[in-house]
């Protein structure tokens, strides 16, 4: 039988370092410039669509947010911050946001350049729909 596991805000500070929050601040910090913002600016939406999002930090260094799996990552390039939805090419994107990965059978990405306005509204109602996608899958996966 299985435990029930509720989410939670972030991985708790262990014995290997900081926690994954702590990571991304100092990420955000560590950059220092509109990729920092925006970066800063993005998390805060994802925490607002979703206020039970669990930060992690993988892959050596990238922000992912999760809710019943990845919903999705926060890479930083010099001329772009990308966002890239695990099950993106699953989601409906009726504002257009998808702009990058758009090859792949799976995976979407945002790329957001300087000086970009982030549609916020449209952001937020595509990760509320990544997080519907994932509890939808994660209910099928528990046994009745």
């Amino acid at each position: 039988m299985k435990k029930a596991v509720t989410a939670k805000k972030s991985r708790a500070k262990d014995a290997d370092g900081p926690s994954p929050s702590n990571m991304i601040d100092g990420r955000i910090k560590e950059l220092g410039d509109w990729r920092g913002e925006t970066l800063n600016r993005i998390r805060a939406l994802i925490k607002e669509a979703d206020p039970q999002v669990v930060e992690e930090w993988k892959w050596r260094g990238v922000p992912v947010w999760e809710h019943d799996g990845i919903i999705c990552t926060g890479e930083t390039y010099q001329a772009v911050v990308k966002l890239t939805f695990a099950k993106g090419a699953a989601l409906d994107d009726p504002a257009g946001l998808f702009n990058s990965s758009l090859d792949g059978n799976v995976r979407r990405a945002i790329d957001i350049p300087e000086g970009v306005k982030i549609n916020e509204k449209a952001l937020k109602a595509l990760i509320r729909a990544a997080v519907e996608l994932n509890a939808s899958k994660a209910k099928k996966k528990r046994p009745a």
